[in-house]
């Protein structure tokens, strides 16, 4: 069994570094563009390096993947990997917003077991643990109970005309944390139409999953994790009455964009 405390102690620790280099508190990480034109940062490294570190410490038999090292192929032999996302949210990491995230899972034959989500800017640490629940600093977490889609509440900028029954919330950059939105009650339903990749939404799948939400890909089929490819087709996160008629709302959509 995998002990909770040290557990806790590599997510506080990994997010302290993340702040020690946050401009929201004065500072100035070097900053560069990944080849995709996505923003990385020194700290996304030194993150990624620590938990890299501290994780394999904690459970030598894991293998590791993250959207910050290297891909290696023996993590497919073991079927028990770290999934992680060392400051998901970059871009609101960079400029000094709190919408960002560190975003650990440990995965087992495609499933997530243990999840922790720790928005240190937010003062907000996230987990949940397969079969036992989620919680938000402490406390357990409920997914909502609407019944009809319309006046959903989504997490937002803009809706397009297809979607403007729905209602904009606030929208963090870090997709971790608006899925965790919907376990904690402040959205019911988060929906995205790309290609995406496990470690996004490993962490938060969880606790969203515990917290009573249905979870799926933007098909509405289930998610997998630790594939040879590690990108799925778009995400779906709902209070669970909801679900159905999201997956209705959005499954020409899904199939065009997929194609």
């Amino acid at each position: 069994m995998l002990d909770s405390t040290k557990f806790d102690a590599i997510m506080a620790k990994a997010g302290q570094i993340a702040l020690g280099s946050w401009p929201g508190m004065g500072h100035a990480p070097e900053t560069w563009a990944k080849d995709d034109n996505s923003p990385v940062c020194a700290a996304d490294l030194a993150v990624d390096r620590y938990l890299r570190d501290a994780l394999t410490d904690l459970l030598p038999s894991a293998g590791w993947l993250s959207e910050e090292t290297v891909d290696a192929p023996e993590r497919l032999d073991g079927g028990l990997i770290w999934l992680v996302d060392p400051i998901d949210g970059t871009r609101d990491f960079l400029r000094g917003r709190t919408g960002w995230a560190v975003s650990v899972a440990l995965v087992s034959a495609g499933r997530p077991l243990i999840a922790g989500l720790n928005a240190p800017a937010r003062q907000e640490y996230w987990t949940a643990r397969a079969g036992q629940g989620s919680f938000r600093n402490g406390q357990r977490l409920a997914v909502g109970r609407r019944e009809t889609l319309p006046g959903s509440r989504t997490p937002a900028d803009a809706l397009p005309k297809e979607d403007i029954d729905l209602v904009c919330v606030d929208k963090p950059n870090s997709i971790a944390l608006r899925i965790a939105m919907v376990a904690a009650d402040e959205a019911d339903l988060v929906a995205t139409l790309r290609w995406g990749y496990e470690w996004d939404i490993g962490a938060a799948g969880l606790i969203a999953r515990e917290a009573g939400a249905a979870v799926t890909d933007a098909h509405g089929q289930p998610l997998a994790y630790n594939k040879r490819d590690p990108r799925s087709f778009g995400l779906l996160v709902t209070a669970p009455a909801i679900h159905a008629a999201a997956v209705e709302r959005i499954s020409e959509r899904a199939r065009r964009l997929s194609a």
